[in-house]
C-alpha cells in the first residue's frame, strides 16, 4: 500500500519537477535575442509573458477549438505540429510539445516568425495590457 501511495505522489509531482516557472527578472536575459525585435521591447515581452502564460513554460490553454502551448502560447492551428489538428499548417516547422521544454530557441524563433507574419497583435494582451505604461515589467538588473 505505501509503495502505490508513493508512486502516486510520484506520479503528479513529476510533471510539476519538469516545469521551468520563470520570474519576471529572468525574463530579460532569457529572451535577450528578441530585444527589440519587430519593435518589442523585454518589458513589453514580460507582460504579454505574465499574461499568457504566467511565466511557465509548460503552460496549455485550450482556446476555441485548437491549443496554444508554452511560454508564449503559440496556437497549433498554423504555428506548431500536433496530433489534435494534424492538418496544421506547421509554419514554424516544430511539433508544439518541443514548445513545452525549458530550451526556448526554437520557441524564440517561432516567435519572430509569428512577428514577421502576423506582428505583435498575435498576443492579444499587448495592445490591452503591455502597449503602454511598463514600468512595473522592468528590471533593475539589467
Amino acid at each position: 500500500m505505501m509503495s502505490f501511495v508513493l508512486l502516486f505522489l510520484v506520479s503528479i509531482l513529476f510533471p510539476a519537477i519538469q516545469a521551468k516557472q520563470l520570474t519576471k527578472c529572468e525574463i530579460p536575459w532569457v529572451l535577450k535575442d528578441l530585444d527589440g525585435y519587430g519593435g518589442i521591447t523585454l518589458p513589453e515581452w514580460a507582460c504579454i509573458i505574465f499574461h499568457t502564460s504566467g511565466f511557465d513554460t509548460q503552460t496549455i490553454i485550450k482556446n476555441n477549438g485548437s491549443t496554444e502551448y508554452g511560454l508564449f502560447q503559440i496556437s497549433n492551428n498554423f504555428w506548431c505540429k500536433s496530433h489534435q489538428i494534424p492538418q496544421s499548417r506547421n509554419i514554424c516547422n516544430i511539433t508544439c510539445e518541443s514548445l513545452l521544454d525549458d530550451n526556448l530557441t526554437d520557441d524564440m524563433k517561432c516567435v519572430q516568425k509569428i512577428l514577421d507574419i502576423k506582428g505583435i497583435d498575435y498576443w492579444l494582451a499587448h495592445k490591452a495590457l503591455c502597449s503602454e505604461k511598463l514600468e512595473q515589467w522592468r528590471c533593475e538588473t539589467l
